[in-house]
């Protein structure tokens, strides 16, 4: 019986294999004992060899759906995934990515096989030129290709997406400042209906609220919460200490303390009445400082919590008997008038937590005696605070004391 002769591979398949025997050969040697000149040539001939590897792949994906047809799988990416332990996602970018280069972007695809352009590079080069209008004479879009993957020889994909939306600066100068208009105009509607805020209450005392604005929105918003997360003194020095608390929980409190800074009086008005904050405390709460009051239709807050509202915010507060009926309402009132703030911040010259350098002007006023205890409105009954300080003020795991030259100590509570 004569053994039927297998087919040699086709010579792509052959060089594959061979790269593969090469590599792993190459795993065989320590690079610990390479040169350093050495060990800067194995690194950037890697990276080309990766590059390379990723147009071959991405050619041979393009053209290989007859694989995924016979063996019945919804696309070549699945089929991949499903046999070498991958997920499809990343795959099927690397589909569609080698599908726009076949059928449109030669240029890029060029780059690709000569190294000089990554996988990343070219999926913002892609997305990039796609986003030009269809209008366009295709030798302007030619020229922008042509100069993109040029662009990509010395700067990175995130590099690469802020250059592109000026690429028509130099593929079409002539129309350049029209057109940018115009894409300035349609991703400005577009953001306007793509406007959302969530809020999503996470049953832990917190809520997640998650917003898309227009980017003007959005810088307008990160330029006042700024204005609380500044690390600069008065005397125009960096501080030192704002590095305690991470960037992204400053924030949240620039935020926090943007929203209790708002006057009450410039809201809309709700039900023919301006917004107002309606604390509900029991008597026996109020009396014994106990720690439970509410907002009107909120969750309920601790009695530190809401002292410290009444610090910054106009409250009303509600007393309320044993069954519910209203023993006293109280009339809603902004503790601190802006000419007490002003000189209370004068005298502070500074938050007067011991060791804090937030300058005067971002500082808040704090009750001595909280107005659950009948606190007055008077300067020489305050500190002036910022509002980190300000919350650890209320809050029940911090002790604190104050010290002859007007500082104020904190120590946590054992």
């Amino acid at each position: 019986m004569v053994a039927q002769l297998l087919e040699p591979p086709h010579q792509l398949v052959a060089c594959i294999e061979a790269a593969t025997a090469q590599i792993s050969d190459a795993l065989t040697y320590e690079p610990v004992f390479l040169s350093p000149d050495d060990k800067r040539a194995g690194l950037l001939a890697l990276n080309e060899l990766k590059r390379r590897a990723a147009a071959l792949e991405g050619r041979l994906m393009n053209a290989a759906g007859d694989v995924a047809d016979q063996d019945g799988a919804r696309d070549v990416a699945t089929w991949v995934a499903q046999r070498t332990q991958a997920d499809v996602g990343p795959l099927r970018a690397q589909q569609k990515l080698a599908k726009a280069l076949d059928e449109r972007w030669q240029q890029v695809a060029a780059g690709m096989a000569a190294g000089g352009v990554s996988f990343e590079q070219a999926q913002v080069i892609v997305r990039g030129l796609g986003d030009l209008p269809d209008y366009l004479d295709p030798a302007i879009i030619a020229r922008a290709e042509t100069h993109a993957v040029e662009l990509a020889q010395d700067h990175s994909p995130k590099e690469l997406r802020l250059l592109l939306r000026r690429i028509l600066d130099v593929a079409a100068p002539e129309i350049a400042e029209a057109e940018d208009a115009k894409r300035l105009e349609r991703e400005e509607q577009q953001a306007r209906e793509d406007m959302r805020l969530t809020v999503k209450d996470k049953g832990t005392g917190s809520m997640r609220i998650i917003i898309d604005v227009p980017g003007a929105i959005g810088q307008r918003l990160l330029t006042n919460l700024h204005a609380y997360t500044n690390p600069r003194k008065a005397d125009g020095t960096l501080d030192s200490d704002a590095d305690r608390i991470p960037y992204p929980k400053k924030l949240a409190q620039a935020f926090c303390a943007l929203l209790e800074h708002l006057d009450p009086t410039t809201l809309p008005q709700h039900g023919g009445m301006a917004t107002t904050l309606v604390v509900t405390m029991t008597k026996e709460s109020l009396e014994k400082d106990l720690a439970m009051g509410s907002i009107l239709g909120g969750d309920a807050l601790s009695a530190a919590e809401l002292r410290r509202m009444a610090c910054t915010a106009k409250i009303i507060p509600a007393v309320l008997g044993g069954k519910g009926e209203i023993l006293d309402l109280g009339r809603g009132r902004r503790l601190f008038s802006a000419a007490q703030r002003l000189a209370l911040a004068l005298r502070a010259g500074g938050c007067q937590a011991e060791g804090c350098g937030v300058p005067a002007a971002w500082t808040e006023a704090h009750h001595l005696k909280p107005w659950s205890q009948g606190g007055k409105t008077d300067i020489k009954d305050a500190v002036a605070v910022c509002n980190h300080d300000h919350q650890r003020l209320h809050d029940g795991r911090w002790a604190h004391e104050f010290l002859p030259n007007g500082k104020i100590r904190f120590s946590r509570r054992r």
